[in-house]
């Protein structure tokens, strides 16, 4: 990663155009600045360039129709190499000129990332596709050196390419909240979809044998009297506390911004929606920003 000009220079800038070569990572770019609370445009008609920064400029009363933008413009918009420097100049004069960001990575990279999506690269022209990204290459090189930041993505992953945008243009160095759902549910009904973690907390004491308990939830009070006076109960907790200590900061740390926990039992009526209430308070106590559905308690 560089940066070039230094007349521009600014983290919190709030007028960004992502472009850059097809294949280096421009859509997660993207996503990472919607993280942080930009407007993100997809393949913008350079002619609505100027159109859309004035979007940007307080009225009378200091307020913007838009606080922070950051619009995609690349090679397969027609008028983008001829204009662009020139719609860039004509902000710059009259309103606020974007902080641009080259993106970039090698042929050998690129090359492997068309052939794993089996994406057809925009500047083909049948002669194949290590000739169409160099073809794309020699194009973009007036474009590259006008750059405020070149970034070359030929290492980053996903997630680290997030972080480096996050360090640069967020306020904070986490952007938005890292969130975590518990989700308490039944086996017998299935798994919830999209899961990173599950607990399956079936070999605990099962209130549903006792007449009296049956008919009760994990969220009454005599349900949880009656967990809590096992050991293996607030084993089982004290160990999930202890792993969830030890994962969380890493996903956070990978740049992901929803985590969802499942706590499973037979049912989903009692013991997982004690387990995830009581994961839900202890992380919550650790500061997390977490929240608790049981699916299938009222089954």
């Amino acid at each position: 990663m560089s940066q070039k000009n230094d007349a521009v220079e600014s983290p919190l800038n709030p007028f960004v155009v992502i472009t850059g070569l097809s294949g280096s990572g421009m859509s997660s770019a993207t996503n990472a600045f919607e993280d942080v609370g930009y407007f993100c445009v997809d393949n913008l008609p350079l002619t609505m360039l100027s159109t859309f920064a004035r979007l940007l400029v307080p009225n009378s009363e200091g307020v913007a129709a838009i606080e922070k933008a950051a619009l995609v413009i690349n090679i397969r918009e027609r008028h983008f190499l001829p204009d662009f420097q020139r719609e860039l100049d004509k902000l710059g004069k009259k309103l606020r000129r974007p902080f641009v960001i080259f993106f970039e990575a090698s042929d050998d990279v690129l090359r492997r990332r068309f052939s794993e999506t089996r994406r057809p690269h925009p500047a083909d022209t049948g002669k194949g596709l290590l000739a169409s990204i160099k073809s794309e290459r020699k194009a973009m090189m007036q474009v590259r050196k006008i750059a405020d930041l070149i970034v070359d993505t030929s290492d980053l992953t996903v997630h680290s390419l997030r972080r480096l945008l996050l360090e640069k243009f967020s306020s904070t160095l986490d952007g938005t909240p890292f969130r975590v759902q518990l989700v308490s549910f039944g086996h017998k009904y299935g798994n919830p979809r999209d899961m990173d973690l599950l607990f399956d907390v079936r070999h605990l004491p099962n209130p549903y044998f006792d007449p009296d308990l049956k008919h009760l939830t994990g969220e009454d009070r005599k349900i949880v009297n009656f967990l809590r006076k096992y050991s293996e109960v607030k084993e089982t907790i004290d160990r999930f506390e202890s792993l969830l200590d030890y994962l969380l900061p890493f996903y956070k740390k990978e740049g992901k911004s929803y985590l969802t926990i499942g706590v499973g039992c037979t049912g989903g009526k009692h013991r997982s929606v004690m387990v995830a209430n009581e994961l839900r308070k202890v992380l919550k106590r650790r500061g997390y920003d977490v929240s608790a559905n049981h699916r299938d308690m009222q089954k």
